[in-house]
């Protein structure tokens, strides 16, 4: 990508920053996206660096935030890697992979990081101007809180990158968790003359309850730091989007995670589906679409005394797939996972699935020989016969392709993406009869390439169902027709009533619900007079 002009005149920008990290930045600006578009305005999102779990695979097969990707449907538009130019993909407490311009640049410590940290701004103020440069007005996200005052030495997030725009920042805080107001008078203190400056004004976002009982801190917080509340957001329960992190998933606040039945409908008429939380768990957003399932409840499990009496379990992806494996051999959740899929294959009930990492993880051993992740190998679970070895070349692509007989009994449309270093082979020295079935493939691409293998007790039985199988497709779920025909054949098994037509599954709506209720929670029009708009 070749720099600009220097004399290129940006458009108007607006920035979210947060005075902490979940503080909702995120989906305000998949909001304003939605706003600025409906009044047919070419707007695209932007954030400088992000650190996140879950990652998106834009059409040209680079690597991006899940949160940018929402951001550019908001807008829209196709993901592209430059509304996300550095992506920090951590595989330990102390280092990452370092994605730029989607593409994978090395594993970093901290040190390793900063040092790296020029070439990294130089990148991204070439990607900002490149992609604003056809844009009539952008939405920026900040990172954390503008406030890490440990971390402004090197910032290339916050207000250095709302310097570069010379975006108008809106200070948002998250008064669900408590102290907000402390949280904003603190982050305006801790900023310089001329970042506080660039603070255009403040929201409070996830409000619970009557907004005109805050109307006295507002107005104490207002006279104090001397600018203004742009409103008030509410709390919006149920809202179906993807989440940028694992954060709220782990804490059981993902919206949408069942924890009871819904009103009207018994414990006992519902799919009981658990998914092990992973220490390093990656693509949460997986799930999305099956907890938005009526008549499902999808449990977040972390020990194996949780396990219950589900109809299916899930192992998902995972940015560190060796430890993870320790972790669960360590835990009991490996022998958990073991029974359950003995349990399977015996009564010809059920299924156990592991998505990319969690694939992985069902065969008989990963090997990370170049240190990608760790470095070392680990012994799999051993349910299905393959063999995982990390290469250098990682695999980034957008693929469409098809469920084989094997898992619904017909073949099905799926999509989504695939992001793995691992490549999966097929082990032939384990006897098929030690694992009593053998391994066929269960999905494949447009080429016929496998995306997925599972296991058959009877490959020669036209009708049988792979029980236990895994896929590299993240986002498998997401097709209406596959997850309908997954989820009748469980109600099938356990003798529950299959549901009559699958249920759609869009962002659109749920965007649709975000933008309507910020709209109404704030002053748009003085938002509006901010971008000169």
């Amino acid at each position: 990508m070749q720099a600009l002009p220097a004399k290129t005149v940006l458009p108007p920008a607006l920035m979210l920053q947060g005075t902490c990290s979940n503080a909702g930045k995120s989906l305000l600006a998949a909001a304003f996206c939605r706003l600025l578009a409906r009044r047919g305005l070419k707007v695209a999102p932007f954030k400088a660096q992000n650190m996140a779990l879950n990652s998106f695979v834009t059409p040209d097969g680079g690597e991006m935030g899940r949160a940018q990707a929402l951001q550019a449907a908001a807008c829209g538009l196709p993901a592209d890697a430059r509304m996300n130019p550095v992506l920090l993909k951590p595989t330990s407490d102390t280092g990452s992979q370092v994605i730029v311009l989607g593409k994978p640049v090395g594993r970093m410590r901290v040190g390793e990081y900063l040092r790296y940290k020029p070439e990294a701004w130089n990148v991204v103020r070439r990607a900002y101007r490149s992609l604003a440069a056809g844009m009539d007005v952008m939405v920026l996200e900040g990172a954390g809180s503008p406030a890490e005052i440990n971390l402004k030495a090197h910032d290339i997030v916050n207000m250095r990158m709302a310097r570069y725009a010379g975006a108008q920042v809106l200070l948002v805080a998250d008064i669900d968790r408590g102290g907000a107001f402390a949280a904003l008078a603190g982050t305006m203190s801790l900023l310089s003359r001329a970042e506080r400056a660039r603070v255009a004004g403040y929201i409070l976002n996830k409000f619970r309850g009557d907004p005109s009982l805050l109307e006295p801190a507002l107005i104490a917080i207002a006279r104090r730091t001397r600018k203004p509340f742009f409103g008030v957001v509410p709390m919006i329960e149920g809202l179906q989007l993807p989440e940028e992190d694992s954060v709220s998933f782990k804490s059981g606040l993902t919206p949408g995670l069942h924890s009871g039945a819904p009103p009207g409908e018994r414990p006992s008429e519902m799919l009981d589906i658990v998914v092990v939380d992973l220490p390093h768990i990656s693509n949460a957003t997986d799930l999305d679409a099956l907890r938005a399932e009526p008549g499902v409840r999808v449990r977040v499990i972390r020990s194996a005394e949780a396990w219950g009496e589900p109809q299916a379990a899930i192992l998902p992806g995972s940015r560190n797939s060796l430890a993870d494996l320790r972790f669960l051999h360590e835990s009991g959740l490996g022998q958990a996972l073991c029974r359950f899929a003995e349990q399977c294959r015996s009564s010809g009930r059920g299924a156990l699935v592991g998505i990319c990492g969690g694939l992985q993880m069902l065969g008989q051993s990963l090997a990370d020989p170049l240190g990608l992740e760790e470095g070392g190998e680990e012994a799999g679970l051993g349910l299905l016969p393959l063999r995982t070895t990390l290469h250098a070349a990682k695999q980034l692509r957008r693929v469409s392709g098809r469920a084989l007989e094997a898992l619904t009994g017909v073949c099905l449309p799926v999509s989504g993406y695939e992001i793995h270093h691992g490549q999966s082979q097929p082990a032939p020295d384990v006897a098929a009869d030690a694992l009593r079935g053998a391994l066929v493939p269960v999905m494949q691409d447009a080429q016929k390439r496998p995306l997925g293998w599972g296991l058959l007790a009877d490959p020669q039985q036209g009708r049988a169902r792979a029980r236990i199988w895994g896929t590299y497709l993240h986002g498998v779920f997401d097709a209406d027709d596959f997850r309908h025909a997954f989820l009748n054949n469980l109600r099938r098994d356990f003798g529950l009533t299959p549901k009559s037509a699958a249920s759609a599954y869009s962002l659109e709506p749920e965007l649709d619900r975000l933008a309507d209720v910020v709209e109404n929670s704030l002053d748009m029009p003085a938002v509006l007079a901010l971008l000169g708009l």
